[in-house]
Order: C-alpha cells, then structure tokens, then sequence
C-alpha cells in the first residue's frame, strides 16, 4: 500500500512523539501512565496535525496492546460489534476512535457497558471541543487531554527526522525550503510531512528548494515579518486593532487571516471581541456576528469577505465595555476564594417569605438575594461609553439607591 510519510514517520514509543510536552516527558502523565504500564480511557483533543493519531498508536504499541482504529462517522455498527467480540476473545481491546464527537447513539448505547466494565478501553479523538461536542455519558467516562498547537520548532524538528529518514533516501533540502514548509503547514506536521513528500517525488533529482515549494503551495508566506513574529501575533493585532477603533488595522489584519484561509480564527476572534470588548456598550453586535458568521458558512470564499468586511468594520467603529465579564470575574473570584454564604432563607426553593416582584409597583420589591455574608457586595460598575450602558446605569443606580433607602 502506498502509504503516506506521515503514516510511515507515525513513533512506536510516546518518547518519539513530537510536542505535546505537557503530557509526555518525565514526569508528565501520558508518560508516567505508560511507565506503569496501566491506561485509562480518554480523549485526545486539539486542531489537525498536532500529534493525536501518533499518541493514541505510540501508547498502544509501547503496551504491548491489542487494539482496532475505527473512524465515527464511516465504521458502522456492525465494525463495532466486531471490535467488542474481539475485546472478549483477547480479555480487553483498545479501541482508538477518530471523531469521537460524531458518533452515534446507536453505537454509543453498545459501547457504555464495556467502557463501564472496563473491557473496552477508549482513545477517542477529535477536533472539537469534548465539553460542547460529545455525548455526557462518553464524557464521564474517559479523562480529557487537550493538545497544544506544535511550534514552529517542532514542526521543523518533524521535518529534519522526515529528511534524515530511509524513506527521503537522497533528498537534498536546504534551510530556507525547510522554513517555508514550516511556515505554510501553519502547525499542522502532518500537512508539513505531505508537502515536503510531493517536493521530494516531484524533483528529478529529489534536491527540494525553495522555489518547488512555492511551485506546489504558492499560499502567501506572510505569518512573518522580518524578526518572525508569527501567525498569532497577527490574530492578536487583529482583535487589538478592533479593540483600539482602528478601523483600517483591523481591516488589514482580517485580509491577512483571510488570504491564510483561517476563517475558524476569524469567526472566533470576532465572537469573543462582541463580548468581551464591546458587551454592554452594544449587546446587538453578538447577534450580528452570528448572523455574520452563517453568511460565511453559506457563501464561502471569496464572497465571504463581504459580511466579514462590514462585520469587522461595525466592530470597531462600536462603543466599547467590558464591565459585564469583569463583574463576572470578580464574582468568580469570590466563588473560588470561598467567600460565599447561604442562599437566603426567603429566595430558597418553595419558599412562603419569597416577594414576587411583579406583584409590585414597576416589578421591583426591596428584598435581599445575596448571601448575608456578602450583602453589599457590588461586582457591577457601569461604564458610560454608550447610551446603552448609560440607560442601564440609570436603572442600576436607581435600584441602588432604593435598597438604601
């Protein structure tokens, strides 16, 4: 079978993987679970590229284990049903799932017995957030990795063992075609293995220079500038020149993102700047970036760039606030210092103290919620950078005052 290089290049042992430092390494838990020769279900999450196939392999392989890869979305029920009778004839299976947040109920439903009984030990894999995209069930069931983004170090540290390999044998690659492949896989090492394996076959003489890579991915090199600053010093400039109401930065920092087809990072960039930077200043901005980013998904490139241009540019023209999730981290730092209290008797479920306020005049009655412990606490300060937020100061005072009163 003519496989890939980045099957090919896939380590046998966890020591061979390439980044994910927070789980593998001396004294990191990946590693210390393998050294102790004991696994636990779990699920390995993070972008493309970036090493989940090559743990979930290198563990099972450095155990000794038997296991079965099956992918969510195209193994059915019946490549399940096989996987849990081998499971019973060997005494255990690993089962390394890819996708793991499409899979099914039916398969779902077969599998919880034996993940509870222990017979069937789960690896499961995805890109999307575990927490939103999978089932509860599966969930409680495994421990949850999340896997960093590889550096650009680590990337071409893949790149030097590809080249170094038997099956590169006689390439000859200098150091800028290395750092262009680098640059254009964008984190994604598998994607950096492919490039640099079509530029190796595609060459008389297997000498890859800078000019075959361009001449295969001609994608603008322009994550650098000249001290190599990076891609996400790029997504950082553009939620930052949103933020500052530089109409024409953020402009061209969102034509950047676009030319590098990122428009994952565009639509949560902008998510994120509609709450966190403009929030109570103009709350009609998240709608509006939803409506934004389901236009985009319709479209597509290059059509997208429209909604996406009149979007940013609404966004940074906005009134700015942050007061809401500043509020709402000097409350959760109360939580997690334990300065709570008890719910007040009268506001306790079934409670017959408990005043309904829209049985009073303007649906407001003067009656405690916070704990006593905390009962004059303030985590709200409005700004006025809005007649929004001004008009719900007007009413937050007003209320205030009446408490005091």
């Amino acid at each position: 079978m003519n496989e890939p290089l980045a099957i090919k290049l896939r380590p046998k042992k966890t020591g061979d993987v390439i980044g994910q430092t927070h789980l593998i390494g001396k004294n990191k838990i990946i590693t210390n679970m393998v050294e102790h020769q004991r696994l636990f279900s779990m699920i390995l999450y993070g972008k493309p590229g970036i090493g989940k196939t090559s743990i979930a392999t290198a563990i099972v392989e450095e155990l000794h284990l038997q296991y079965r890869l099956l992918n969510a979305v195209i193994n059915h029920k019946k490549d399940f049903d096989v996987v849990i009778e081998e499971a019973k004839m060997y005494h255990g299976m690993v089962l390394i799932l890819d996708e793991i947040h499409r899979m099914n109920k039916d398969k779902q439903d077969l599998l919880l017995p034996y993940l509870e009984s222990g017979l069937i030990t789960l690896i499961g894999m995805t890109t999307s957030n575990p927490y939103h995209k999978i089932n509860p069930a599966i969930r409680s069931r495994c421990q949850i990795f999340e896997l960093k983004e590889l550096t650009e170090e680590e990337v071409l540290l893949g790149l030097q063992r590809a080249t170094q390999s038997s099956y590169l044998n006689g390439i000859m690659i200098d150091d800028d075609a290395l750092q262009r492949i680098v640059t254009v896989s964008g984190g994604d090492l598998r994607s950096a293995y492919n490039l640099l394996e079509v530029a190796y076959y595609s060459t008389s003489d297997f000498h890859v220079t800078s000019e075959v890579i361009q001449n295969i991915n001609n994608k603008p090199v322009f994550f650098h500038d000249k001290n190599e600053d990076g891609h996400y010093d790029v997504i950082s400039a553009f939620q930052k020149s949103i933020r500052g109401s530089d109409v024409n930065a953020s402009l061209h920092y969102l034509a950047r993102l676009i030319e590098a087809e990122d428009l994952d990072i565009i639509y949560r960039r902008m998510t994120v700047i509609a709450y966190e930077d403009i929030g109570l200043a103009n709350p009609s901005m998240g709608p509006k970036v939803d409506a934004c980013i389901n236009a985009c998904e319709r479209l597509g490139l290059p059509e997208a760039r429209i909604p996406l241009a009149t979007t940013v540019i609404e966004l940074a023209l906005s009134p700015k606030s942050n007061s809401a999730h500043i509020a709402l981290d000097i409350a959760l730092n109360d939580i997690r210092l334990g300065n709570v209290g008890n719910v007040p008797n009268h506001i306790k479920t079934n409670s017959k103290m408990y005043r309904y306020p829209h049985d009073f005049p303007n649906a407001w009655v003067n009656q405690q919620y916070l704990p006593d412990r905390i009962k004059d606490k303030q985590y709200y300060v409005p700004k006025t950078t809005s007649k929004y937020e001004a008009s719900l100061k007007t009413v937050y005072d007003n209320i205030e005052r009446n408490k005091r009163n």
